[in-house]
């Protein structure tokens, strides 16, 4: 009997040894197959199943189907209006869109099957730069101050309504802090937690545990001052483990000050592989089942990995694109300037 028990302690080890190894088996080279190219601008995707669906540039719209390989693409206006998206996400029912500029326009899938406005904003000042949600029925965008405080919007009805929150409610900001539309990541969610990321003169984390309920701010020491500066893209592995990544997109190749991570739930964030990785990247990602080890940024410069929690990096591309979304541990979707393309990581 006690050889057995040895024998079986002896295997448990071995196997959970050969299961952290697979875990953290570095990625060393990526293979692009581009799905669609036009004319079109693309920094917002969202993944529904093993499909994908793009709001971008010119009020162009679409979605690609695994199970067809076809990209199906539409054209939004409103009135003698061409949007131009930044921001997409799915719900289980529906896909949601919001563009940029005044007048703001989100746009949800409506029972005919086309798009069907929800929500209208107009002020001078009015810029969404994502949108995401944390269930079915409960999701957020957010945007530039209009007033003193970041645009956010809520939905607790699955996107039917939207309620904008009063800047009572809300941290202020500093004068000439905002966010980036540049890949619909800067705000992360997990369980009911939610982070927003801003830039410009100040770079902060504005973190919400309930939803939208409550707010508190932190500080980060990614590189802010100026309004090129500071975080374009956030991701969290769990509600501690969080990774963000900016820079300046005038100064693409400068790589101090542009990497940060937390291990305490975006409270405080340390930097992270100062003067060596990547320069400026508009979207960060954590592999999936990777522990918050295997990271993968991307920008108009290429794509670059970690496989040790970001403190080394590889360049593994030239190929330029502006946001990813992960399928699993190994494909994740990709666009950028005028395509939709698919990463497959090995």
């Amino acid at each position: 009997m006690r050889t057995f028990v040895a024998m079986l302690a002896c295997f448990c080890i071995i196997s959970c040894k050969e299961k952290e190894e697979k875990l953290i088996y570095p990625v060393n080279e990526v293979t692009v197959q581009v799905l669609y190219e036009d004319s079109v601008s693309i920094r917002a995707i969202a993944l529904s199943n093993k499909d994908v669906a793009f709001a971008g540039s010119k009020g162009k719209f679409g979605l690609y189907s695994s199970t067809t390989q076809k990209t199906g693409v539409n054209t939004q206006r409103y009135d003698t209006l061409t949007p131009n998206f930044r921001a997409a996400a799915f719900t289980s029912n529906d896909f949601f869109m919001i563009s940029i500029e005044n007048p703001a326009l989100l746009y949800k899938t409506g029972d005919d099957g086309n798009m069907t406005l929800v929500y209208k904003e107009e002020h001078e000042k009015v810029f969404y730069d994502a949108i995401h949600f944390w269930n079915d029925r409960e999701g957020m965008a957010i945007g530039d101050p209009t007033d003193e405080c970041l645009s956010i919007l809520i939905t607790r009805d699955g996107g039917y309504s939207w309620k904008k929150l009063d800047c009572s409610v809300l941290p202020k900001t500093m004068e000439g802090e905002a966010a980036f539309a540049a890949s619909n990541t800067n705000i992360a969610m997990v369980g009911e937690y939610a982070w927003i990321a801003t830039g410009g003169v100040k770079s902060r984390i504005f973190f919400t545990p309930d939803k939208g309920e409550n707010w508190e701010v932190f500080d980060t020491p990614i590189i802010q001052g100026l309004a090129t500066n500071g975080i374009y893209s956030i991701d969290f592995y769990d509600e501690n483990r969080g990774v963000a990544i900016g820079g300046d997109y005038t100064d693409p190749d400068n790589n101090e000050r542009n990497k940060i991570i937390t291990n305490d739930g975006g409270r405080t964030w340390k930097l992270l592989a100062e003067g060596t990785g990547p320069g400026y990247k508009s979207c960060i990602q954590y592999i999936p089942g990777s522990n918050a080890q295997k990271i993968v940024a991307v920008g108009f410069t290429g794509i670059s990995v970690s496989n040790d929690g970001g403190n080394r990096w590889k360049h593994l591309s030239d190929e330029g694109f502006y946001t990813l979304r992960f399928l699993n541990d190994s494909i994740a979707y990709a666009a950028g300037k005028g395509r939709l393309a698919r990463l497959t990581f090995k």
